[in-house]
């Protein structure tokens, strides 16, 4: 499953991700296919890593059902691949030359005879075809029918607390249809779906921030609170706004007009049009035109209790304010997914490319790189390289967690934002002081303290590790070309000598301390509904305000799409574009006091009083030049400059 990531209210985060094939989605060739013998073709990835010989319990009924997908790598994977690849990158002569939806497919996608090659071998089997898309066959079935179809026996594994089902051997596919199958999922049956971990305050859990707070960073000091890094230090800001964060990122006149851009999350909030029009007329954002924010819904949503659907509320709300805050011209299409599992997201994604809805698409879900199986990274990744010949740029949120080893204790990233093809978003602690100044910012990283009893010391200063922008090196995802020369081989090379993906790209404000005011409807223990707003933060905010940015400059380029941006992003490594984000700024060390409601509402249980510190993520650190908690940093006001056309 995938977790709508990162928010993080006032405070706590909320982060998420997927297993990967080692080294095999390396930027270019999605490698699904591997040789299988005379007869058989194999689907390299589909028996997941946790599906050992220790941990198996033995054969499945051969009457258990089977919900699978067959995706078709479609008649020219390499070429898909290659073509994503020249189109994205600035110094190739095919840079910016987009196809249509309909062109991507004729050149690209499965013909009518691999498609009806592919049902008759499903068939032939015993199993039932449910639907076909551009994308995949489904189906559904028993194991004795799945096991005859991919030449493989399903067997039960221990996997956590948990038994689930899953091939005991590589999947295949009958030789006649190679090239045709890219990787067939469903075959496990472990749960894959995004954690929702943000506790967000769904519509029926007020939540509000407690004060005083900083109108500006710096504009309020804690003057009877003890001191932190010898100085006194200020209350957090209440929560900046859409002025404040389009001075930090420079946007000059610019606002994203006839740009369009679409969100990913689960499910749909009922109160979205209502809030995001309350949120922009009461901070002085442009007011939402008619048409200009519009929904893509399924039918019907399922898995509404496993996946906390309220919960995602929230999030969609975060991203189309934030959204519209950073580029209140731009066109703003909602995609929700049916569920919080990957067959839906995937669905969700797969609708923007294929209707081509939007030239840039804000993500703020995902799960750790460890629950990736490498069948479902092949499917994704087919979508985002169809995305990049058209010229659809994918923003994944990097994750809240840091290093993930306090959350998972495994130094590990987050996905999809390890897919060598989107660009995955870092997180940021930004001063904005007054009169809308850019001060400074450090890499997003929290450790806490509580005031002592008698209010004259931070108990254990600086304290624990809270939350923080996700990073690091992937164990799974082979270096992509275009971050060769700018990342530093210590991280590029920490995992493997042939150097893997490298994570987050670009940064923008995620910390929940120096984080986003946002608006929304939220019923009260008296049973009303009413429009409230709080203080919020995490990479589900930096992933938002820079698909904001990146409207901005896509306005800049004469409204000609940016597509797939990495290549185009670190090209401009080292210049003007980006604020070199570095932990410690200012060199004396940085903090804010933070005065919290204990039951989340109001005082009537108290209040708790911390002190935040800045720049403190896990093992991660933001330094001068590329990092793995800011990457290249966050845009500075020649970022968007830099693409105007001369």
């Amino acid at each position: 499953m995938r977790s709508n990531r990162a928010k993080v209210r006032a405070g706590v985060s909320l982060a998420a991700t997927l297993p990967m094939l080692a080294g095999a989605l390396a930027l270019g060739i999605p490698a699904a296919h591997a040789a299988g013998g005379a007869h058989r073709d194999a689907l390299a990835g589909t028996k997941p890593a946790w599906a050992t010989a220790g941990a198996d319990k033995g054969a499945a009924p051969d009457s258990a059902p089977v919900n699978a997908r067959v995706y078709l790598a479609g008649k020219d994977a390499a070429g898909l691949a290659a073509y994503a690849r020249a189109v994205s990158d600035p110094s190739s002569a095919a840079y910016g030359k987009y196809l249509t939806a309909a062109q991507a497919q004729s050149r690209f996608g499965a013909t009518k005879a691999q498609v009806a090659a592919v049902k008759s071998w499903l068939t032939s089997a015993g199993l039932k075809v449910t639907g076909v898309t551009a994308h995949y066959v489904s189906v559904t079935g028993d194991v004795a029918a799945a096991e005859k179809a991919f030449g493989t026996q399903l067997h039960n594994f221990k996997k956590g607390s948990g038994t689930y089902r899953a091939p005991a051997a590589t999947a295949s596919v009958p030789a006649s249809l190679a090239g045709a199958v890219l990787t067939v999922t469903g075959l496990d049956n472990a749960p894959h779906k995004a954690n929702h971990k943000d506790q967000l305050p769904p519509p029926d859990a007020v939540f509000k921030n407690a004060g005083p707070f900083s109108s500006y960073y710096g504009s309020n000091l804690a003057t009877t609170l003890p001191t932190a890094y010898g100085q006194t230090i200020p209350y957090a800001p209440k929560g900046y706004t859409g002025r404040q964060l389009r001075a930090a990122y420079g946007a000059g006149g610019y606002t994203g007009k006839g740009v369009r851009i679409a969100i990913t999350d689960a499910y749909a909030s009922p109160t979205i049009a209502f809030d995001a029009g309350s949120y922009a007329k009461k901070h002085g954002d442009a007011a939402w035109t008619t048409g200009q924010l519009r929904q893509v819904l399924p039918d019907k949503y399922t898995k509404t209790k496993e996946c906390g659907a309220a919960g995602w509320y929230g999030e969609e709300t975060l991203d189309v304010e934030a959204v519209h805050a950073v580029a209140p011209a731009a066109q703003v299409t909602y995609v929700g997914a049916a569920s919080c599992y990957d067959d839906d997201l995937l669905d969700s994604l797969s609708k923007i490319v294929d209707n081509h809805l939007a030239d840039i698409v804000s993500n703020s879900w995902g799960d750790i790189e460890a629950n990736q199986t490498p069948d479902l990274a092949a499917a994704y990744d087919q979508v985002f390289q169809f995305g990049a010949v058209e010229g659809i740029g994918f923003y994944f949120s990097s994750g809240d967690n840091g290093d993930e080893v306090a959350n998972t204790g495994t130094k590990q990233v987050d996905t999809p934002a390890n897919s060598a093809w989107v660009t995955a978003v870092g997180g940021t602690s930004l001063a904005v002081g007054k009169g809308d100044a850019y001060l400074w910012e450090t890499g997003w990283g929290t450790e806490k303290a509580v005031l002592s009893a008698d209010g004259k010391s931070w108990t254990g200063f600086p304290g624990a590790f809270t939350s923080g922008a996700g990073g690091g090196t992937s164990k799974t995802v082979a270096q992509p070309y275009y971050q060769k020369g700018v990342v530093p081989d210590a991280l590029a090379k920490a995992n493997s000598a042939d150097g893997n993906r490298v994570v987050p790209d670009i940064a923008a404000i995620a910390d929940p301390n120096t984080g986003f005011l946002v608006g929304q409807t939220q019923t009260f223990p008296d049973g009303t509904e009413q429009y409230s707003e709080y203080r919020i933060g995490g990479t589900s905010l930096a992933a938002p305000v820079i698909a904001g940015v990146q409207a901005l400059a896509q306005e800049a380029h004469g409204g000609q799409a940016l597509g797939f941006a990495n290549p185009a992003i670190y090209a401009r490594h080292g210049s003007k574009a980006y604020h070199d984000v570095t932990d410690n700024p200012t060199g004396s060390g940085l903090a804010v006091v933070r005065v919290d409601y204990v039951n989340g509402l109001d005082a009537a249980d108290g209040l708790s009083t911390s002190v935040r510190s800045l720049g403190k993520d896990s093992s991660l650190q933001a330094v001068k030049g590329y990092d793995d908690v800011t990457g290249v940093g966050s845009p500075a006001y020649g970022y968007v400059q830099s693409y105007r056309k001369r």
